[in-house]
């Protein structure tokens, strides 16, 4: 299923029926759907220019976090409702294991370009060949060849081409899979290059990916509450916030969330925001972006009449920790010592920006925290300095040396 550009296709899903762009951070246009291009919005224009064009056009800057947590949660519904092998790993297209009734019913409730195969890559190829809300399903053998001959050349970015592949063969004359199929497997190779050309070559013969993987659920956790009168306040939305955030801590086990996401129902429909979380916070620190995060939507000057929150990106974290928490913990470190006083020695930090080793960190005792010189201890290649009174006591036993060897 083709639903690229993702952002375009988002924004054009909360605003149907209107022209709609999807802006760069810069406030130019990155997208625009056919009803924004025909009005004469072009791709690059600003946003002023484009709204001066097409007055009733709906710009708006699609962040990164927004639009991955909207395609995880497509995901799981995905998930929930038509099979459990779901493969989504470029937010925009999609792979599912569903029959041919099943693809026309998910075709006309997302419409959404289908294509069903045998493989992803012809599926991939039917799904950008066909129309929003169809399915264009292609048989094996013959009729799979025949169709695959009409593949167009910009739709073999599929099998591996690269934007700059397409234009030099575009140079050559070649229009589609077709002219390129006449050509050797040699030939090949040695004008697309060594790694796509074998690809390409795989693909002519009929190696291709037929299966999809395992959907894994549980990727996103959710919390919803109704309100019995319209909410305007911060300070009683972290009141509710309060009420859910530990329903996430209990359900996320010890994992790690990658974004919170708000969501405030309105008189005026459901707006909502996305915040990428770093490290693993805690309540307070959760507590604190979801309020960021409502700001962010703007809905509490309309009356949020519900709140949800929605955790995505669930992963279990990776620590590494020391060989011993303490000493004071554990009382094997204090064993350790006892047969091998010499075995334990930590780091201590000078400077951890500093070009030479021995200016970076120097090795101490594990009990008493002096410096110990070991065979780990980086050796020192320079001196240090001396004080004021060290180097006058120098200069005078020079002086006196000096004098005792002139004979009298």
């Amino acid at each position: 299923m083709n639903l690229s550009p993702w952002p375009l296709t988002l924004l054009s899903r909360q605003r149907p029926s209107i022209p709609v762009a999807a802006l760069s951070e810069s406030r130019r246009v990155l997208y625009a759907n056919s009803d924004a291009q025909e009005a004469g919005v072009q791709l690059g224009m600003r946003d002023i220019a484009a709204l001066s064009r097409c007055p009733e056009l709906h710009a708006e800057v699609i962040s990164a976090p927004t639009a991955i947590a909207a395609w995880v949660e497509l995901l799981e519904t995905l998930y929930a409702r038509y099979s459990d092998r779901v493969e989504g790993r470029v937010p925009g297209t999609v792979f599912l294991k569903i029959s041919a009734p099943a693809a026309r019913e998910l075709a006309a409730a997302l419409h959404a370009p289908v294509g069903l195969a045998e493989s992803l890559e012809v599926a991939q190829i039917a799904a950008l060949r066909a129309k929003p809300g169809e399915v264009r399903e292609v048989a094996t053998g013959a009729a799979e060849k025949a169709f695959l001959s009409l593949t167009p050349p910009a739709h073999l970015e599929v099998i591996g081409l690269t934007p700059v592949h397409i234009e030099r063969l575009a140079f050559l004359g070649v229009r589609g899979l077709a002219d390129l199929m006449k050509w050797s497997a040699a030939q090949r190779e040695a004008f697309l290059g060594v790694d796509v050309g074998k690809r390409v070559n795989r693909f002519l013969k009929g190696e291709r990916t037929g299966a999809v993987q395992r959907y894994v659920p549980g990727r996103v956790i959710e919390a919803r509450m109704g309100l019995d009168s319209p909410l305007y306040e911060p300070s009683e939305a972290d009141v509710i916030f309060s009420e859910l955030l530990p329903l996430f801590l209990a359900e996320l086990r010890g994992r790690a969330a990658a974004y919170l996401t708000v969501q405030a129902d309105t008189l005026g429909g459901r707006l909502s925001a996305t915040r990428k979380l770093k490290g693993s916070p805690g309540p307070a620190g959760l507590l604190r972006i979801a309020g960021l995060a409502l700001t962010d939507t703007g809905a509490l000057p309309l009356g949020v009449e519900a709140l949800t929150l929605q955790l995505s990106g669930i992963q279990q974290p990776g620590r590494m920790v020391g060989l011993w928490a303490s000493l004071a913990e554990l009382e094997v470190t204090k064993d350790v010592l006892d047969r091998f006083p010499e075995a334990l020695v930590k780091v201590e930090w000078l400077d951890p920006y500093a070009y030479a080793t021995d200016a970076r960190y120097q090795w101490v005792d594990w009990l008493t925290g002096m410096v110990r010189p070991t065979s780990m201890t980086p050796r020192q290649s320079w001196k240090p300095a001396l004080t004021r009174i060290q180097a006058h006591q120098k200069a005078v036993e020079r002086m006196a040396a000096f004098f005792e060897e002139v004979p009298l």
